[in-house]
């Protein structure tokens, strides 16, 4: 019993300030492992009721907060022990000063990711716009956010992204959106046929939506046609490009069969001789 006791109470001394000794060490580890215990009673608890979208959104969450808590259990348990955390900290506030000039942007990331997940202004599946460039969510971490372009590219987007810049998201209202393409014919054309051609080019594609009906703006006299636009509904944005092309190539070749041109500009050049 003798010796246990001394070997409880053999001391690691750092400096004349800083000391631990082994059952401090102890008694910390025992208390994180009941912590670890209870923790993951308490998330199975959880995550049974809850559902299905929003586990990943707590098992994000919970790993962070996890970590968090272990390391105030630790400094506590150390401190009721008789370690002088004061002089701890005070010893290397250079080194923490450092770490943490160096781990700003990752903690940036950190807490926009637990906005994001607690605010839920983004989704797995939501199309989104940021920094001109488009992608589908695929999966939302605690300091990333992945996303697939059109083109099959994985976008990796820092989470502190989403608070510094603007946010566009594509589906938070539904896959529905409006879409339009943009058409100058030449002056003297016979506006009416030029307006049917267009509703015609966008109800005959497959992709778009019956309801609402295709629609057409007559949108400027401009310098050297006349603009229309041309509004209609899709119900998958992120394929958006596609089927806009293909009624760019039907509107041409309506207006050749029909001899609608569709104008270059052209600019009057006065010659003046002294």
């Amino acid at each position: 019993m003798k010796e246990i006791n001394k070997f409880l109470n053999y001391q690691f001394e750092f400096n004349n300030k800083i000391g631990i000794d082994v059952k401090s060490i102890l008694i910390a580890i025992a208390i994180i492992v009941l912590t670890s215990v209870l923790l993951k009673l308490f998330k199975k608890f959880v995550v049974k009721r809850l559902q299905e979208e929003d586990k990943n959104k707590f098992n994000t969450v919970f790993s962070f907060g996890r970590w968090f808590l272990y390391i105030i259990i630790f400094l506590v348990t150390l401190h009721t022990s008789g370690v002088n955390v004061t002089a701890i900290f005070a010893a290397s506030a250079a080194l923490l000063i450092g770490v943490g000039l160096a781990l700003q942007t990752l903690f940036q990331d950190i807490i926009s990711g637990i906005f994001i997940i607690v605010d839920q202004s983004v989704h797995v599946g939501d199309i989104i716009e940021l920094d001109d460039k488009v992608g589908r969510v695929e999966e939302i971490k605690l300091r990333t956010t992945r996303a697939v372009t059109i083109d099959n590219k994985v976008l990796v987007i820092p989470n502190h992204l989403y608070l510094t810049n603007s946010l566009y998201n594509w589906t938070q209202n539904g896959t529905i959106t409006r879409e339009n393409v943009s058409v100058g014919v030449a002056y003297g054309s016979d506006t009416e046929l030029v307006k049917n051609l267009l509703i015609q080019a966008a109800s005959e594609h497959p992709s778009v939506l019956s309801f609402p009906e295709p629609i057409v703006l007559f949108t400027e006299f401009a310098d050297s046609s006349l603009n229309f636009k041309l509004i209609f509904t899709i119900d998958d944005s992120f394929q958006a490009g596609l089927p806009k092309s293909d009624i760019r190539f039907k509107i041409d070749k309506l207006f050749r069969e029909n001899n609608v041109s569709i104008p270059f500009p052209q600019r009057d050049i006065h010659i003046i001789k002294e």
